[in-house]
């Protein structure tokens, strides 16, 4: 098996588990959570709270399927094209790490939405009254977080250029 299929098989079997572990918390949120009060972590700061949220992130686009599906599968498709383009050094496995997380995340919300319709949220930061969210948006936040520092910080723009569609003319 040469490197890039290793590191691409990595990628989706880390990715199927973050899906695995996403969905499984959601089924614990429907079977604990649904049609109960709210489950204080920490009074007046986290709980467990469910909502079926047929929106997008703060409840937008609300009942929209098919934006979601067609959005949803142009970023896997652009997150697989340029995972798949990433140069095979050590220095970027972060950014395939990115690409995982996204990945997942998107995979976890747009499973829900395609079978029941809406998303399962449950987790919920009281004390800044934060909209409720699930385990697959820890994902996508985490990774914009670290694309945003690996971009500002730590690649120079000469190491991204795999991420151009223009040809080099040499």
């Amino acid at each position: 098996m040469n490197k890039k299929t290793k590191y691409n098989l990595i990628g989706l079997a880390t990715a199927v588990l973050l899906i695995a572990l996403d969905q499984w918390t959601k089924a614990l949120a429907v079977k604990h959570l649904m049609n109960q009060q709210p489950f204080v972590i920490w009074d007046g700061v986290f709980e467990l709270h469910y909502l079926e949220n047929r929106g997008a992130a703060f409840g937008i686009l609300q009942g929209q399927k098919v934006i979601f599906l067609i959005c949803t599968v142009l970023i896997l498709a652009v997150l697989a094209f340029y995972y798949n383009r990433m140069p095979l050094e050590k220095k970027y496995q972060p950014l395939r790490v990115v690409g995982v997380l996204l990945g997942a995340g998107a995979v976890g919300n747009l499973i829900d939405r395609m079978v029941q319709s809406y998303v399962v949220d449950f987790l919920y930061f009281k004390l800044i009254d934060f909209p409720i969210f699930n385990v697959a948006d820890c994902y996508v936040t985490a990774g914009a977080i670290l694309l945003a520092i690996l971009i500002l910080f730590v690649y120079k723009d000469e190491e991204l250029g795999f991420l151009s569609l223009k040809k080099k003319h040499e």
